[in-house]
């Protein structure tokens, strides 16, 4: 079997593209948080679940927004309630009278980008009707699979579960997403430019899609086959099983966790200009993509123990590969960037 090629200067010159003009595009309108932005179009080309915590009134929902916005295709937002039902997500099979058939209506999850608004404000039991769709890309109901469309996306915001109203979402479906981002208050003056900005009209409805989903779909392929060499997918696992070992985490990190993360730093890789990943990109994005994986035991909860910081102590345990092995192995590329040794 042939080794699959890594990205040509010519792809990695399209990746970087696309991804400039989408990352301008949404910051257009969310002002002063790139790397929020580089965060979320990574989750996006990765193929992977985005969940977005914050407080309320912080950007949340705009960035979910403006993702869906700047690509061309279907997108619907849900906005999650307490009474809110299964059905009301996924779909049901409702019996014709016309023609004595049961049809299949679909729910606002077939598109491919489905922003999920505030989804701890619904019951657990709604909130477990996307565990099947964000694993496997296909909704059941009354035993018949029915696909979504490709790319699928899911873009879901929360608040604290600490704020009234809410729900903790189950450790399945948390497990589900690539990657949790917060958005953050803005600096005094990036939230006097957002004032400006509101009086001038240019909100989410103002943005233009500046792609559609067949390039994404590409893009997505391309990210692929970024190469990672054999010591970095061993550096991905070890800091998994890491997080398994501390006696102040009660469920650490699982393999999912792990493929997430090779998947998020192929696509970082590829942002940055490069056809291979380095360890550095896998630092980067260890505690938006494990973070929220991990349960930490009562006793450590209630010495203010945060998953951040025992994922920068892992991080500070765990041996980092050797620059160079970052393109260990790799087909050569006619016309690829040369290899970094720094």
């Amino acid at each position: 079997m042939s080794a699959v090629q890594p990205p040509n200067d010519a792809e990695i010159t399209l990746f970087s593209g696309v991804f400039g003009q989408l990352a301008a595009n949404i910051e257009s309108v969310l002002l002063g948080k790139p790397d929020t932005v580089r965060l979320a179009l990574t989750a996006l080309f990765s193929e992977g679940h985005l969940l977005i915590e914050d407080v309320p009134g912080t950007g949340k929902t705009t960035i979910a927004r403006a993702i869906a916005a700047s690509v061309k295709g279907d997108w619907r937002r849900v906005q999650f309630t307490p009474d809110l039902l299964p059905s009301d997500v996924t779909g049901v099979t409702i019996f014709n009278q016309a023609n004595r058939e049961f049809e299949f209506h679909p729910g606002p999850v077939f598109a491919n980008i489905v922003i999920a608004d505030e989804i701890n404000r619904a019951s657990p039991k709604t909130q477990s009707a996307l565990l099947e769709v964000m694993e496997e890309r296909y909704v059941t109901i009354d035993g018949v699979r029915h696909p979504v469309p490709r790319p699928f996306l899911v873009v879901a915001t929360q608040n604290p579960v600490e704020m009234d109203g809410t729900y903790r979402l189950p450790e399945a479906q948390l497990d589900r997403f690539l990657m949790r981002i917060s958005v953050g208050y803005p600096s005094e003056a990036v939230e006097i430019e957002v004032l400006r900005n509101s009086s001038l009209g240019r909100t989410t409805e103002s943005l233009d899609a500046v792609t559609d989903t067949q390039v994404i779909t590409e893009l997505v392929a391309m990210t692929r086959r970024v190469w990672v060499a054999d010591p970095l997918y061993s550096y991905a696992v070890r800091i998994a099983h890491a997080t398994r070992q501390l006696s102040d985490v009660r469920v650490g990190v699982s393999p999912r966790g792990a493929v997430a993360l090779t998947r998020a730093a192929q696509a970082y890789a590829l942002s940055q200009g490069r056809a291979y990943v380095v360890p550095e990109d896998m630092k980067t994005l260890v505690e938006p993509v494990f973070a929220h994986r991990l349960v930490l035991a009562p006793d450590a909860q209630l010495r203010g123990r945060t998953a951040s910081a025992i994922l920068n102590e892992v991080l500070a345990d765990v041996s980092v590969p050797q620059p160079a092995a970052a393109q260990q192995g790799q087909p050569a590329v006619a016309g690829s960037f040369p290899v970094s040794q720094a």
